[in-house]
């Protein structure tokens, strides 16, 4: 006999959690399966552990900018020993409380769809149960990582993001394939913490070539002073490690070669679509799940299924995929009981604005919104406002040589703010404005009227309504 429930979820990552919560408030009952640990990647092996990694370092560089302060070595071991409490040591225990706290019931092991709201769940001692929804199946099983074609390099059996943010001990000479997100926060985290040479390979012209351009110019010179040895168009033909766990060579096209104790490819991810199932749902088996604004997967006989976070590829990023399981789980509750649906609180707006994003690097980069050329190419009537950071009083007082700018996309046709970009050290914390300011379609002629405290960075928000003209 198969178990019902009203709604199962197949991963108990935050977008699965946030499933689950939601679902549950509305008087529903819940299964959550999940074939690793409650918590999932961000509670594990990615947001939380390399945020832990990179604040020590980060505060390390505060510091130097500030005179009459000094600051000895990191204690490596230290930061380690923390940011194993950060991940509760790899033990699930209390996010399987909370789930189970609900109340919902927690189901370990792999979930795969079979059929029609069921879902085939097998435990790591092989046996089977299988669950059946009365409305809805939910798959929230994130992104895996991404490794290049490159001859040789699953071979040399490379570290991904999970390898680094869980690092036990940091090797002396660190390769990095990418110029992404991770890429750059685990080469500077890594770098801090006693990586003596690190070597950054971008196959593209620039770092965070998904922020405005002068972001990731600015994270390259700091990377650069530092010491990382940053190397943009680097073209990688084979990598090289004769003996396991011993050094590996990366080959470059232009005939050099860089030679280290571990290799870290940090590429980009993919949907974790490969093995739930999606053909028994009339879906391709590989690719993101294409959901509508409700999450609910777009092909399916019957509208059954939904897919939260990365898996479903609109915005990976954790607290976006927390978004759309709260819309989710609201949607699901609202359907079952036969209710109205398409009220706002129940459809997705903020994927469509362009997510908030911060990067945790030195200096801090953080946008929401779109882009100056993603804005021109969707047709607006642009306008670019840019400020430097440095000449605000706040960012001064943060320390002697403060580098940093600030980007404002306006739609002029309507004057209000398309998108906004920071970066400099500790922009993360203007952000929020940034994004009420353009979620909100906030007019500039009534942001002016926000006025921004004395003497801080946030008074960059008065320079620039200034640049515009108000």
């Amino acid at each position: 006999m198969a178990d019902e429930f009203d709604v199962v979820v197949v991963g108990a990552g935050p977008a699965g959690e946030n499933v689950a919560g939601r679902a549950v408030r509305g008087g529903l009952s819940v299964a959550v399966v999940e074939e690793e640990l409650a918590g999932g990647e961000c509670s594990y092996w990615a947001c939380i552990p390399s945020k832990a990694l990179l604040r020590p370092v980060e505060l390390v560089s505060e510091v130097s900018r500030v005179p009459g302060l000094e600051t000895g070595p990191i204690d490596t071991a230290a930061v380690l020993a923390r940011r194993d409490e950060a991940v509760s040591h790899l033990d699930d225990e209390g996010q399987v409380g909370w789930i189970e706290g609900l109340p919902a019931e927690f189901v370990r092991g792999r979930g795969k769809l079979t059929g029609p709201k069921v879902v085939e769940v097998t435990a790591r001692d092989g046996s089977v149960r299988t669950l059946r929804a009365r409305h809805a199946v939910v798959l929230a099983t994130g992104s895996r990582p991404v490794f290049p074609e490159v001859p040789g390099l699953a071979e040399a059996r490379p570290w991904t993001s999970r390898e680094a943010t869980a690092v036990r001990e940091v090797p002396r000479r660190l390769v990095v394939l990418g110029g992404g997100v991770v890429a750059c926060e685990m080469a500077q985290a890594l770098h801090g913490l006693g990586a003596r040479e690190v070597t950054l390979l971008v196959r593209g012209g620039s770092l965070l070539g998904r922020v405005e351009p002068f972001a990731g110019e600015l994270v390259a010179e700091s990377m650069k002073a530092a010491g990382i040895d940053v190397r943009t168009h680097a073209e990688v033909t084979r990598v090289e490690r004769p003996t396991p766990g011993g050094p590996v060579t990366v080959h470059l096209a232009d005939g050099e070669s860089v030679e280290a104790d571990e290799l870290l490819v940090a590429t980009g991810r993919a949907p974790a679509t490969g093995d739930v199932g999606l053909a028994s749902a009339g879906l391709p088996e590989h690719g993101p799940v294409k959901v509508d604004d409700s999450m609910r997967a777009t092909g399916v006989d019957g509208g059954w299924l939904y897919a939260v976070g990365d898996v479903n590829g609109r915005a990976l990023l954790t607290h976006m995929g927390k978004y759309q399981a709260r819309v989710c789980g609201d949607v699901i509750v609202a359907r079952a009981k036969g209710e109205p649906d398409d009220l706002p609180a129940l459809r997705a707006v903020a994927d469509g604005y362009g997510p908030p994003q911060v990067v945790f690097t030195d200096p801090q980069v953080c946008a929401v919104g779109r882009t100056e050329e993603a804005a021109r190419a969707e047709g607006f009537d642009v306008r670019v406002v840019e400020y430097d950071l440095g000449s605000v009083s706040g960012a001064y007082l943060l320390g002697d040589d403060y580098r940093g700018r600030a980007k404002a996309v306006v739609d002029e046709r309507r004057r209000v703010l398309l998108g906004v970009t920071f970066a400099g050290p500790g922009v993360a914390d203007l952000l929020q404005a940034a994004t009420v300011a353009v979620v909100a379609e906030v007019p500039l002629d009534r942001l002016w009227h926000a006025v921004p405290a004395f003497p801080t960075v946030s008074e960059v928000w008065l320079r620039l309504l200034e640049e515009y003209g108000l």
